[in-house]
């Protein structure tokens, strides 16, 4: 499972046999959350959500609109174009 990027305790992880739409799932600290990122500039919109909190979500949508881009391109390269 390829880690997009790392941020305060947590992985950005983008399964390679995983299906669309496009998303992520944010790992770490005991808890778990997957998050659709609507490429290429979409809304950051939580899907799942294992134990965290509310302001745990907030902050992590808001890094995860930070590094779209990345998180994008790195969606694209393991699933290919969109």
């Amino acid at each position: 499972m390829p880690t997009v990027v790392r941020f305060a305790g947590y992985r950005v992880v983008v399964y390679p046999n995983d299906h669309r739409p496009e998303h992520v799932h944010v790992i770490g600290k005991g808890v778990e959350a997957v998050f659709e990122v609507n490429c290429p500039n979409g809304e950051i919109e939580l899907r799942e959500n294992y134990g965290m909190s509310r302001k745990q979500i907030s902050q992590i949508r808001h890094r995860l609109k930070l590094f779209q881009d990345l998180i994008c391109a790195a969606w694209e390269k393991i699933h290919g174009e969109r």
